[in-house]
């Protein structure tokens, strides 16, 4: 069974920074494909950024340059560096994992990030 466990998340004002992590549990990290997807609430859920397990990693466009993505498979935990934070950045964010062996997915419960000031 595999878990995903979001946490980092809280209030920030405009131009600052926060680092949400993602840690996995019951699962052969490695082999997982993992993204950040955020939902603003009345709005769409957005794909934010991914990284594959070799390492390349894609954004959105709205975040290019300010948010980055890691990983770090020996501690089962996927990242997501925010900085430059403004308040369109408002949003649930939720780790997901893509199991590219047994092809499932799963979501972590999401993590609030509120930029405010």
């Amino acid at each position: 069974q595999v878990q995903l466990v979001e946490s980092g998340g809280g209030l920030v004002q405009p131009g600052g920074s926060l680092r949400l992590s993602c840690a996995a549990s019951g699962t052969i990290f490695s082999r997982y494909g993992m993204a950040w997807y955020r939902q603003a609430p009345g709005k769409q859920r957005e794909l934010v950024a991914t990284i594959s397990t070799g390492g390349s990693t894609t954004y959105v466009e709205s975040v290019k340059g300010r948010f980055t993505i890691s990983r770090d498979n020996a501690r089962n935990t996927v990242y997501l560096q925010m900085n430059s934070l403004n308040p369109e950045d408002t949003a649930v964010y939720y780790c997901t994992g893509h199991d590219l062996v047994l092809s499932r997915d799963y979501w972590g419960q999401g993590t609030q990030v509120t930029v405010s000031s």
